[in-house]
């Protein structure tokens, strides 16, 4: 099983003093943040694309790259790339060219987006969501599997008659991953492509998830994929710290802030103390406590749900940077070998 972390490169103003972390620094922590999680043993490190003055990851594969010849095992995604209103071929290009700095570490994370700022940014229609995504799916898929490209979609692209797409990627081919919140149909798609999937899991309890998972494994046998061999992730929020209380009370006013943040535009009730103590629970969708803690919700996730990695989001720029450092490095040298030596005992060395 994988485990790292994911971030939107946050830059929120602290709730209780008013200040902001520039969006310059919070990119250079980034950085700091992805060689430290490749010297404490992580597997991964994903940004998040996003287009709004509270996050700093309008471009995921710049700063994955600015990263990659200064880490050594850890592989470096997006989390997620907005496919719908980016162009397939500067995507893979990107990420093909962040392969080769990284000797074949690149990964995308393909998604609609949550978030629709970046739609309109590009000049695209929201009337188009769906139609969007399906055909630029397509299209990078085509890419990844063939160096010359012939294709031809509907009326959002210009088609490509047998042109090359450059740079090639290390990896033959360049894994995609599509990313999903919870939506059904995307579960279908992902399987019936025989495409690894993960799953963004920021409310409820995780293992109501569970039909979904069942879902997608049903789609990938029924179109002749071996569901055994296809990877399945979650991202989830969280914090690592030296006891529960430490971890809890120091996450817990920047999640209240930015859960009602983004509640105002989207009609959420305001978040309390006691949502986030519940979200907190072994049941719960908040990985936040000591190290153990934080182990035994991992190793419940991946009875009930069978992921094979899991992404920690630990992206509150409201908390210190250093905090968050900590974090990364709990997670890799404490909460990591619990967790594989814990599966290895249940599953005998599954």
């Amino acid at each position: 099983m994988e485990i790292g972390i994911s971030t939107f490169l946050e830059t929120a103003v602290h709730p209780a003093t008013g200040e902001r972390v520039s969006q310059t620094q919070r990119l250079r922590d980034a950085v700091e943040e992805i060689v430290l999680a490749d010297q404490v043993g992580l597997d991964v490190y994903g940004i998040g694309e996003h287009h709004r003055p509270d996050y700093a990851s309008s471009a995921p594969a710049v700063v994955l790259a600015a990263a990659a010849t200064r880490t050594k095992h850890i592989r470096l995604t997006s989390a997620v790339t907005v496919l719908s209103s980016d162009d397939p071929v500067r995507v893979y290009q990107s990420f093909s060219t962040l392969d080769a700095l990284s000797n074949g570490r690149a990964e995308i994370m393909a998604g609609r987006g949550s978030f629709i700022e970046s739609f309109p940014l590009f000049g695209y229609s929201l009337n188009d969501y769906d139609e969007l995504y399906e055909e630029k799916l397509e299209l990078l898929l085509a890419i990844r599997e063939s160096e010359k490209v012939s294709w031809r979609g509907s009326r959002h692209r210009a088609a490509i008659d047998n042109l090359g797409v450059y740079p090639r990627s290390v990896q033959e081919p360049l894994p995609v991953w599509i990313a999903s919140g919870g939506n059904p149909e995307s579960a279908v798609r992902a399987g019936s492509l025989g495409l690894p999937i993960v799953f963004a899991i920021i409310g409820g309890m995780p293992e109501r998830f569970a039909p979904l998972v069942a879902l997608y494994k049903k789609a990938a046998e029924q179109a002749g994929h071996n569901p055994a061999k296809l990877q399945i992730a979650t991202h989830s929020h969280g914090l690592v710290g030296d006891s529960r209380e430490q971890a809890g009370d120091l996450i817990f006013p920047s999640v209240q802030a930015q859960m009602n943040a983004i509640g105002r535009e989207r009609g959420w009730p305001p978040y309390s103390r006691d949502t986030f103590d519940s979200a907190c629970s072994l049941r719960g969708v908040l990985y936040v406590g000591d190290p153990e803690y934080v182990a035994e919700k991992i190793v419940l996730l991946r009875k009930n749900l069978g992921v094979t990695r899991f992404f920690l989001h630990a992206d509150i720029s409201t908390i210190p940077h250093r905090d968050i450092m900590h974090s990364i490095e709990l997670l890799g040298t404490r909460v990591v070998p619990i967790v594989r030596k814990e599966l290895a005992r249940i599953e005998g060395g599954g």
